[in-house]
């Protein structure tokens, strides 16, 4: 594998008073069709030299399917990582160079079968900046139209739609246990609805 040696200290950073590592040299240990992983070593100001593997992931959109007022639209998806079947929100991989917004459009047809006149980022986040990069959009979608889904080979998805109340107690009683959903439903009960 080759590796590759970047400088961390840009102008940029300088100007904006950013203390970055002075050299960080990457390697590729593993590519896979969505992501990658990289050994990365960084020198931090002391010398001293700190490695980390990291996973390198385009990214990401998450969507909240506003059905009515008081509803939205959950899926029933089976998640071979944990072997088993999540509630959460549809979302979906980036497929470079597709802005997050199209994918947002695509993913809500695939898995929810739905289509929005209306969508609307509320939040950009980071998923789990330890040891990924994956930066996660969510979207508001409404004024939706029910169509079919256009579910990609192996998805075993169901939609469910849920009222907010509903929702609030499947959060309470810990039934939904998908990270982004969780962080996702609770910003939009507190600040949007």
């Amino acid at each position: 594998m080759e590796a590759t040696r970047y400088s961390a200290q840009s102008s940029f950073f300088q100007i904006m008073g950013i203390t970055m590592p002075t050299a960080t040299i990457r390697q590729v240990l593993f590519q896979a069709l969505r992501f990658r992983v990289e050994e990365v070593q960084q020198q931090d100001d002391d010398g001293g030299l700190h490695t980390r593997h990291i996973v390198r992931h385009p990214g990401a959109c998450v969507l909240i399917p506003k059905v009515s007022a008081n509803e939205i639209c959950l899926i029933e998806n089976y998640r071979a990582a944990v072997d088993r079947t999540l509630l959460e929100l549809p979302a979906g991989t980036l497929e470079p160079p597709e802005p997050p917004q199209e994918t947002a459009l695509r993913e809500l047809i695939e898995e929810t079968g739905y289509q929005a006149a209306e969508l609307r980022l509320l939040h950009q986040f980071y998923m789990s900046p330890g040891i990924l990069d994956e930066k996660m959009y969510l979207y508001l979608a409404s004024d939706l139209t029910a169509g079919e889904t256009a579910l990609e080979a192996g998805e075993q998805i169901k939609t469910r739609v849920c009222s907010l109340d509903e929702i609030d107690r499947l959060l309470r009683e810990g039934e939904i246990r998908d990270a982004k959903s969780i962080a996702c439903l609770l910003i939009y009960l507190r600040f949007i609805a």
